[in-house]
């Protein structure tokens, strides 16, 4: 169950954009730009408050690979795994990365809600890969090396 405060700022969302069908993806993103991903609970409300149904919003929301329904870390970590990056090397960093903080494929996100780890098909960079993001910020040329110290960084400096 959420807290009242996601309603009330879903409403806030919904005035901003419009009550209408069209407004569903604006809605969406607005929404998980706040909480970094898109309370299944929350979609069900807008849907009702919009004039689609629940089944409509859910298959939107499913079928962009933008939308998350789980929730993400405070630093959201991209690992481009296209093909220049592949080829240059950025497994290497991404499993450097699962390491540094416990994840996995199957595990994204730490325990503490600080860090989510991705793979991304591109980030656009290709010139600069192997290449990461973390939340809007390009990171060129990934090592694992340098990848466990933007964690370090990441961190406040402790490296734990």
């Amino acid at each position: 169950m959420l807290d009242q405060s996601y309603y009330a700022k879903a409403d806030e969302i919904i005035d901003q954009y419009g009550r209408e069908p069209a407004s569903l993806i604006p809605i969406m993103q607005a929404i998980q730009g706040e909480y970094r991903y898109l309370p299944g609970e929350l979609l069900t409300y807008v849907a009702g408050k919009i004039g689609v149904t629940e089944a409509k919003a859910c298959s939107v929301a499913t079928f962009y690979e933008n939308f998350s329904f789980d929730p993400k870390g405070k630093y959201v970590i991209k690992v481009c795994d296209g093909t220049a990056c592949h080829v240059r090397k950025s497994m290497p960093v991404l499993e450097a990365l699962y390491e540094k903080l416990g994840l996995s494929k199957e595990k994204k996100t730490t325990d503490d809600m600080m860090f989510t780890v991705e793979t991304v098909s591109c980030l656009g960079a290709c010139g600069l890969a192997p290449t990461l993001m973390v939340n809007d910020e390009v990171h060129p040329r990934m090592t694992p090396e340098k990848a466990r110290d933007l964690i370090d960084q990441l961190r406040g400096g402790a490296g734990a």
